[in-house]
């Protein structure tokens, strides 16, 4: 759960540990006001009507110049709203059926205040709609059919339809927190950016963008650029990224998120990145589903991604998830249903959930990778699974491929390899170690093979078939000499070999191999649960070794 600390600072007293406190510039007292106090700015299509000196007005345009309440409503075919009050002024505009169009600028502009609230008033809907060129500038940086060079918040149960048709569609150069409403926002380049800092509350939010869908992008300092997001529902239609932070990605709540970025998976990726969720400095996810239909990476970070529950489907042309630290899950669903690489960085580690990952090239990548100078060597990367449930298939790589170390101390682990080639079901260049869990992986007759780590605290057998292969869908079975069933797996390829490690193995036991025939019980990636087995081939009994944690069998 995200902590949000409801507290005024200003950028420059942001610590580094403001990202994970959450402090904004959000107050209770920021949604709250006196209806008496408020003014009337009647919008007249070419002429405007205002109710105080607060106010002043030059042909189509309205200024307003002082601290106060302005409900805006009516519309203007080619003007203009700005907000030019006092450092210390807060400026709340209440937004009842307003639209403004702009020919030749931004629609609504707040050069100065010490923030300014929008409210959406409820059952209407707003429109601010910016030129396509622009040939008017009151200050160099507009760039946004709704532009604020000040703190912004926007809440309410209205709607808000934003065509920004220069380049963005909202911009804060400071923070943006959107509390509620119904946002529908098309741009020619990013959708929703608040430079120092984007937080959403709730709300629903319908962005088609050519650049980026949601962005915070401050460089200059490491406690700012970052997206919060704890609650609301999304559908995102990007050419660039889906939601894209200069520093710490937070994703949460219990809505939806939907995001297809830079054509989808069936589309190339590019130079220019179009990543369904990039945080550079970290992406972490609480809570929340969703769908992720990416060009570039699903979910990207130069640093780490950590994943603490939701329901996470991906497919992508490229990897689904990317970060070069560490990539880490501790609960939730994680489906990639198509991509390159599934889970590529140096440290990957399941401690929980559901992980279940498809890939033409490895499922699961750990590597120090050509940033960090790694090569096919031993380098320091490591795949480690404490708990939960990794799944991992591939077409063509290796299913599962560590430049470094794989540890596995518990959970479930299910391996689809390739039906042929040099590649393998696991690929490791340093120890493979099963210290605990469960692992069933089907792969090649490649020479490449290799078995598990002779160090296992865990037995461990490799079964190979130096005949000929067993066709995809062939069940592979052992049992106990009291048939007990001990795994039933069927893999989704063809196969030559089998690495299983399990606990119930045990020296003292002679155990049987069979191939073929039928189970009633429940499958899940190959693995079979519960049921009876019936029907197959004897191949052969064995036992383990007593001097070694691997155990080799040819049948």
């Amino acid at each position: 759960m995200f902590l949000l600390v409801l507290s005024s600072c200003n950028k420059e007293e942001t610590s580094s540990a403001d990202i994970d406190n959450g402090i904004t510039h959000e107050e209770e007292s920021d949604y709250t006001w006196d209806s008496s106090s408020e003014i009337d700015i009647i919008l007249n299509g070419t002429s405007i009507e205002k109710s105080s000196s607060k106010v002043t007005v030059s042909g189509t345009t309205a200024t307003i110049t002082s601290a106060g309440n302005y409900r805006i409503s009516g519309s203007l075919t080619s003007g203009q709203i700005v907000v030019n009050a006092g450092d210390e002024d807060l400026v709340r505009l209440i937004l009842d059926g307003a639209s403004v169009i702009n020919a030749t600028s931004s629609a609504l502009v707040v050069l100065n205040s010490s923030k300014t609230i929008i409210n959406l008033v409820s059952g209407t809907t707003n429109t601010l709609t910016d030129a396509t060129t622009y040939t008017s500038f009151i200050d160099e940086d507009l760039n946004a059919a709704l532009f604020s060079k000040s703190d912004l918040t926007i809440f309410g149960e209205g709607t808000l339809v934003v065509n920004g048709n220069y380049n963005d569609g909202i911009t804060s150069k400071d923070g943006l927190i959107l509390k509620s409403g119904t946002y529908n926002v098309t741009a020619k380049d990013d959708g929703i950016r608040g430079k120092d800092f984007l937080i959403v509350e709730s709300g629903s939010y319908t962005v088609n963008s050519g650049g980026d869908g949601l962005k915070s992008d401050n460089e200059d300092a490491s406690a700012v650029g970052y997206i919060k997001i704890t609650g609301g529902d999304f559908s995102i239609t990007s050419s660039g990224d889906g939601i894209s932070a200069q520093t710490n990605v937070m994703v949460g709540g219990d809505g939806t998120y939907t995001l297809k970025t830079g054509g989808g998976s069936s589309s190339t990726a590019t130079s220019t990145s179009s990543k369904g969720i990039k945080g550079l400095t970290k992406v972490t996810v609480e809570s929340g589903t969703y769908v992720i239909n990416s060009a570039d990476d699903g979910i990207h970070s130069n640093n780490a991604v950590e994943i603490n529950g939701g329901n996470i489907q991906i497919s992508t042309a490229d990897d689904g998830v990317h970060a070069e630290s560490s990539i880490t899950v501790n609960d939730g669903i994680v489906a990639v249903t198509k991509s390159y690489e599934a889970f590529e960085s140096l440290k990957i580690t399941v401690n929980g959930g559901s992980v279940n990952l498809v890939a033409t090239n490895d499922a699961v990548n750990a590597t120090a990778g050509t940033v960090n100078g790694g090569t096919e060597q031993t380098d320091g990367s490591c795949l480690a699974v404490t708990g939960g449930t990794l799944c991992a298939s591939c077409t063509n790589g290796d299913a599962i491929d560590s430049n470094g170390n794989v540890l596995i101390t518990g959970g479930t682990v299910v391996v689809n390899g390739p039906a042929s080639g040099i590649e393998e079901a696991a690929d490791v260049n340093g120890s493979f170690n099963m210290n605990g869990g469960f692992f069933i992986g089907a792969g090649t007759n490649s020479n490449m093979n290799k078995t598990m780590s002779a160090t296992s605290s865990q037995h461990n057998i490799y079964v190979i078939s130096s005949r000929s292969s067993l066709s995809a869908g062939t069940i592979f079975h052992i049992q106990d000499g009291t048939g007990a069933d001990i795994v039933t797996f069927k893999p989704v390829r063809s196969y030559y070999s089998i690495l299983f490690s399990s606990s119930s193995l045990a020296t003292s036991v002679t155990y049987s191999i069979y191939t073929g025939g039928t189970c009633t019980g429940t499958e899940s990636n190959g693995l079979y649960s519960g049921g009876t087995y019936s029907g197959g081939t004897f191949k052969k009994s064995f036992t383990l070794s007593t001097s070694s944690a691997v155990t080799s069998i040819s049948l």
